[in-house]
């Protein structure tokens, strides 16, 4: 891919005397697989925090200085230090920490494409994260040092969608009946019937979570807590909001379940989220 094309497809984004950051959409090749790719760095000592709500992102972070500290539904302990890590699906808020001296790549997943990646029941990575070498061994340790060997983002994006693409080419095919029942409650907001996927399937409501487990690192009904939770999170962006109405929208029982599922979910009440 020529290297302007490659360049359109970046965006910037710095504050300045702060951080630097730089995001890539992927290669069409990657459809599907990767979300994104995104470099970040400090460029100013503090203490920086940032809280991430309930997604469906894995992400995998190559890191080439200082590490995060990070801890799922609560604030970060001192023991909580990650530096290379992928880390699977968590439904809660992920609060993050950094110092002033992190620098690193982050590829961002599907769930579906972090199965085929990683090559790993994604269940032994839900609610966690696990460093590089106990995911990607000998492979990751290699990447990690070429791309801190590199002194450009663009460079560094290169090479990790070229790792990403090799490492797929080998891998296995989503099985058709997790594919089609992960894009079914993702097509419908979070709102269709468990059991009647299950029934469609031909498959026990058990069979289905611990094959769903084993694809994604969750079941699905916490899967369409996590779509039905994101669709209210982008409605409650808008100038504005009837919660009544989000809430019958996006399939809950009532505002107060969306108000519970918004606890749970982001650690804050939707009111005190869309102010901030």
């Amino acid at each position: 891919m020529p290297v302007e094309t490659q360049r359109r497809k970046e965006q910037d984004r710095s504050i300045s005397g702060l951080f630097e950051m730089r995001r890539r959409l992927p290669d069409p090749v990657l459809d599907g697989v990767v979300i994104d790719i995104c470099g970040y760095r400090e460029t100013a000592s503090g203490h920086f925090r940032n809280v991430e709500y309930a997604s469906l992102t894995v992400p995998l972070v190559i890191s080439f200085a200082e590490p995060f500290a990070i801890g799922l539904g609560r604030a970060p302990g001192d023991n909580d230090r990650f530096a290379s890590f992928a880390a699977g699906l968590f439904a809660g808020p992920v609060m993050i920490e950094s110092f002033g001296g992190a620098c690193c790549v982050q590829v961002n997943f599907t769930p579906l494409g972090a199965r085929r990646f990683f090559r790993l029941p994604m269940s032994e990575l839900t609610d966690s994260m696990v460093v590089l070498d106990d995911v990607l061994g000998a492979q990751g340790a290699a990447l990690r040092e070429r791309l801190g060997n590199t002194p450009d983002w663009t460079t560094r994006f290169d090479l990790a969608e070229a790792f990403v693409a090799t490492r797929l080419a080998s891998a296995a095919q989503t099985p058709p009946e997790i594919a089609w029942a992960y894009g079914h409650i993702i097509g419908s907001g979070g709102r269709t019937r468990i059991s009647s996927i299950a029934e469609r399937l031909g498959w026990s409501r058990k069979h289905l979570a611990g094959s769903f487990s084993n694809a994604i690192g969750i079941g699905p009904k916490t899967l369409s807590r996590i779509v039905r939770f994101n669709r209210a999170l982008r409605l409650s962006r808008q100038q504005t909001v009837d919660w009544a109405d989000v809430a019958a929208d996006c399939g809950y029982a009532d505002q107060a379940h969306l108000v519970r599922e918004f606890r749970d979910l982001a650690g804050e009440t939707p009111t005190a989220l869309a102010g901030r």
